[in-house]
């Protein structure tokens, strides 16, 4: 361990040249910064790794069920498990996939669940990304310079492999394979994780491209080839739903393929994850997420929510508000630490006119238990120091559904905070999982 640490710096340095960067939108100007890495790993047992493996299974197999129903009988709606306009008023229902089957009914292809220890070494589920969750190459690169750079390190740990990645990835690209090519489709280098589109690509033989580079004709998607036209059978899409295709959603959208929904709903492609997730995606929805498991498996849920408040039941909005200072407070429909504060360091004016809002908007915001999560040691200007750390998990749904035995443990540079997000600043660091 403490050879590899000796390498840090050089490691941070290869990860710039190979263009291990992140890059942001901010006042309508792109910014992109190199994803700062810390070679202290996170290490994971192997019987914890099994019981978290075991609840996410459980988790991400209920959130499948769950969108298959809700766009075609949504049973769990008439038998009111879920509030009818809980769901039609989410930003991330689309009712245009309304009646459309994915191949194979997956919806969740590859699903990240972020994740916090507590000091009693509970973990919390803190949210589901169900439409394009990104950062699965980062610890992927990073392991592999710090082979190049500490072999020793490996080899005197009983460390799983985590390069069967993009092996995994192609599994389930193959798995609904309509019959053509795997495509990865890319806005373009100026998206915030372009490196990962083209890693990615490498890593499962598939063709990175451009929204130009496919079109369709007679609901077929083809890739326009140098010699002829390929057909396309799967497109794990880094493109967000509204930008997908201009004639079924944004008609300003030029990052999109247009009758690309034509071509899916006929049942000519496979799209990864599938449009529409993002119903799943809302922290409104999370709240429900352990009655789906109740209701789709007649399981009790093996993972913990954190403990939630929805500003949308008078009951849960008056506890909130008796206990302001205590909890946290998010927007449904954000991502990426945004839209994410707590009670606790608003002014009384900004508590008014919070309050004020969730009157008008009480279906917005969600409340949560401030969860004291676990520092993990990371080096700062040459010390170890402590700072608040998550772990983003992948869940991979093809002919099985499988957890990746590793994952992006994000970690916040700021000492005072809670929020870990890469486009908040932070960094990341390898995950360990023990294979005894």
């Amino acid at each position: 361990m403490q050879d590899l640490l000796k390498h840090t710096d050089n490691i941070n340095k290869l990860l710039a040249r190979f263009g291990v960067k992140f890059g942001i939108y901010k006042n309508n100007v792109f910014h992109e910064q190199l994803f700062p890495f810390d070679a202290i790993p996170r290490v994971i047992t192997a019987a914890e790794f099994a019981e978290i493996e075991k609840g996410l299974v459980q988790r991400v197999t209920a959130l499948n069920m769950f969108l298959y129903d809700i766009y075609h009988d949504q049973h769990i709606i008439k038998d009111k498990v879920i509030p009818e306009e809980f769901v039609f008023s989410s930003k991330g229902y689309l009712p245009e996939c309304y009646g459309c089957t994915p191949p194979k009914k997956i919806y969740s292809h590859i699903s990240g669940i972020d994740l916090v220890q507590a000091k009693d070494k509970t973990w919390y589920i803190l949210e589901d990304n169900l439409r394009i969750p990104s950062g699965a190459s980062y610890p992927l690169i990073a392991r592999k310079l710090c082979r190049i750079a500490s072999p020793q390190s490996y080899a005197n740990n009983n460390i799983v492999d985590n390069r069967n990645y993009g092996t995994m990835l192609r599994k389930v690209m193959d798995n609904v394979n309509t019959g053509g090519i795997s495509v990865i489709l890319t806005p373009g280098r100026y998206n915030a994780a372009f490196f990962e589109h083209a890693y990615l690509a490498e890593m499962t033989h598939s063709i990175l491209a451009m929204p130009t580079d496919l079109y369709v004709e007679n609901s077929q998607v083809y890739y326009r080839a140098m010699d002829k036209p390929q057909k396309v059978g799967v497109i794990y899409r880094r493109i967000s739903d509204e930008y997908l295709d201009p004639l079924t959603f944004l008609p300003e959208s030029l990052i999109g393929v247009p009758n690309l929904i034509n071509a899916y709903r006929a049942g000519n492609v496979a799209i990864m994850n599938a449009p529409g997730n993002g119903v799943a995606d809302d922290k409104g929805i999370y709240y429900f997420v352990p009655k789906m498991i109740k209701y789709y498996l007649g399981e009790d849920s093996i993972t913990h929510n954190a403990p939630t408040y929805l500003m949308y039941y008078d009951k849960d909005r008056d506890y909130a508000l008796a206990h302001f200072d205590e909890l946290v407070f998010k927007d449904v429909s954000e991502a990426g630490g945004y839209g994410v504060f707590f009670g606790r360091n608003l002014s009384s004016q900004q508590k008014q006119d919070f309050i004020s809002l969730l009157e008008t908007e009480p279906r917005r915001f969600i409340a949560q238990e401030i969860i004291d999560f676990i520092d993990l040691p990371i080096i700062d200007k040459g010390k170890e120091v402590l700072r608040k750390a998550d772990l983003r998990a992948f869940v991979l749904s093809g002919s099985e559904t499988k957890v990746w035995p590793s994952g992006l443990t994000r970690f916040s540079r700021n000492p005072d905070s809670f929020v870990v997000n890469s486009s908040q600043g932070g960094g990341f660091k390898d995950t360990w999982v023990l294979s005894r």
